[in-house]
């Protein structure tokens, strides 16, 4: 059996082949369906790292499809998101561009540079985890509908943009310290 073929690369696939199906509740306004989805492929991305760690079966393949089915998943649902009017434009151009800017600024230190490792740093760890959190927010306002619910969804967007931003910041900071040391 190839290496890539483990349980931690399982639950990174079953994250990705939820992605159309969250992306859809959202459009067809479902929210407490969306939700669920959502919160679902949140735990198989917790299961795969975990899966990986704890039976040694890291792979090249997981390093690579891991962020691609979380960058999947937080586009869609934003974007999702912004088609259905619950959330605004401006959030998803910040996130859209910034994930846009770190793909074309490692794509430039493949072609231009020996560089082949761009591990994540901290703040995009963080970036990820608030932009998972006002996903939630959003999810949840659309489904409970309450005051306070609104307030905190919405007051999420600030530091979801701050940490979104910043992070873009620390990888170009990050990335030509790597191309300067290779």
């Amino acid at each position: 059996m190839a290496r890539w073929i483990n349980l931690a690369n399982l639950f990174t696939f079953v994250r990705l082949v939820l992605v159309p199906f969250v992306i859809r509740a959202i459009l067809e306004g479902r929210h407490g369906l969306a939700l669920a989805l959502f919160l679902s492929a949140a735990v198989t991305d917790v299961l795969d790292g975990a899966a990986a760690r704890r039976l040694g079966i890291q792979s090249q393949a997981g390093s690579y499809l891991d962020p691609i089915a979380d960058k999947c998943l937080l586009s869609g649902v934003f974007l999702a998101l912004a088609v259905s009017r619950l959330a605004p434009w401006w959030l998803v151009g910040i996130i859209f561009g910034r994930d846009i800017y770190i793909l074309a600024a490692v794509g430039a230190a493949l072609w231009l540079t020996r560089l082949r490792s761009f591990p994540p740093s901290v703040w995009g760890k963080v970036s990820t985890f608030v932009q998972i959190a006002t996903a939630v927010g959003y999810l949840v306002r659309n489904v409970l509908e309450l005051r306070l619910v609104d307030t905190l969804s919405a007051a999420m967007l600030w530091p979801c943009t701050a940490f979104t931003v910043w992070s873009g910041i620390h990888y170009t900071w990050r990335g030509i310290q790597l191309v300067r040391a290779h």
